[in-house]
């Protein structure tokens, strides 16, 4: 991964701290505030809502290309800029840390930041490999700070009424689930200013979280057994890139811990419209969501009588759970401030937040898994099981 494993250089750049919003008057902060950030990757990390919440505060940016920098320190109104990730860490009275760099450097940026005293958000995937993972619980474990990956399908709407009623037992059993992710126009980020990304080559399953997070919350079982295939149609990327990847869209199926049977596909190849969708089928009630073609979002429950029949059904949009200084509309199915909020709860709380670090191993390691199954033709292989954050 020299390439963007690197991201040139980002961990070791030594440039001066850079300034941003130049002409903006000094920032404000509450001497009460609980949650002092730093957000790190000028591009999808320029797309949350720390400012609007009303119990953290932007204390600086960190970006390598000078335009991300800007645009964090215009979105945040923070003129704390560093171009110097280390340098940045040892800002005056920050506390946490957003980190929404490039996959490869996601667990080496977040156990440098809990072992600098920080707590942690970073994007998905939590890791690239099983050893990356381990690491990552390992930091959490002996520094005793928060750490939440940012997964947005947990906070889908749909995924908010459907983690509500599985609680509630409306469900009864689910004895079959599936989720896909699909994403044909993904192939526009593999490439930046002529160069291969680190989306170059990426195997789908080592990307799995926007499934695994539809599924895991909702049937409250991890996935630990899987057998994998992939399909890739030999052009030169994949013949040649850093992961030695040759599949563009895999398919696996999982068994879980409760002896119930998963789907997940996740394909950047495919001509069907862009999806990120999950559905339940339980012996009381299931719930199946929008597909890309139109079909809307349906529930079926089972009659006095047997007969499956279905329910009248509009999806609530949740917006009464946060602050209302943060109910606005955000990508990924306005997910971003309810994550947001809840990592900044997390924090003033001190307690383990909803995708802790546990969730976001067992969300990330059934991929990896899957992955190393298809390479081998589909072999049937276990998945460990971490455990759950300690009460």
């Amino acid at each position: 991964m020299n390439r963007n494993a690197t991201r040139r250089r980002f961990m070791g750049v030594t440039l001066a701290a850079a300034s941003t919003a130049r002409g903006q008057s000094e920032p404000r902060y509450n001497i009460g505030q609980k949650v002092r950030i730093g957000v790190v990757g000028g591009r999808f990390g320029a797309t949350f809502q720390w400012h609007l919440d009303p119990d953290c505060s932007v204390v600086a940016v960190c970006d390598i290309r000078p335009d991300r920098l800007e645009r964090l320190g215009q979105t945040y109104h923070c003129r704390n800029g560093y171009a110097d990730y280390s340098r940045m860490l040892r800002h005056p009275g920050l506390n946490a840390v957003a980190v929404f760099t490039p996959a490869p450097l996601h667990v080496r940026m977040s156990v440098e930041a809990m072992q600098a005293g920080k707590h942690v958000i970073s994007a998905v995937p939590a890791g690239m490999t099983i050893e990356e993972l381990e690491r990552l619980l390992e930091a959490v474990k002996s520094t005793g700070l928060r750490y939440m990956m940012a997964e947005t399908s947990y906070y889908r709407p749909e995924i908010i009424t459907c983690r509500a009623w599985a609680r509630q037992g409306r469900f009864g059993t689910i004895y079959y689930s599936e989720s896909e992710y699909h994403h044909q126009s993904l192939h526009a980020l593999a490439y930046e200013q002529g160069k291969p990304t680190w989306r170059h080559g990426l195997p789908p399953m080592l990307y799995p979280t926007h499934c695994t997070g539809i599924i895991i919350p909702v049937t409250g079982e991890r996935l630990t057994e899987v057998t994998a295939a992939g399909w890739g149609d030999g052009s030169p990327d994949l013949q040649r890139n850093q992961y030695s990847n040759p599949f563009l869209n895999e398919t696996a199926f999982f068994r879980t811990s409760r002896g119930h049977s998963c789907r997940i596909s996740i394909a950047w190849r495919i001509a069907a419209g862009i999806t990120e969708r999950g559905v339940f089928y339980g012996d009381r009630l299931s719930y199946i969501m929008a597909r890309p073609e139109g079909s809307p979002n349906a529930v079926f429950e089972v009659s006095q009588d047997g007969r499956p029949v279905r329910l009248p059904y509009q999806e609530a949009d949740h917006f009464e759970k946060p602050p209302e200084s943060m109910r606005v509309r955000t990508g990924h199915g306005n997910s971003h401030t309810f994550l947001t909020h809840e990592f900044v709860r997390s924090v003033v709380e001190d307690r383990h937040p909803a995708v802790d670090a546990w969730e976001s191993v067992a969300y990330t390691a059934p991929g990896i898994v899957a992955h190393q199954s298809a390479l081998r033709g589909g072999e049937h292989l276990k998945i460990r099981d971490y455990g759950k954050a300690p009460a």
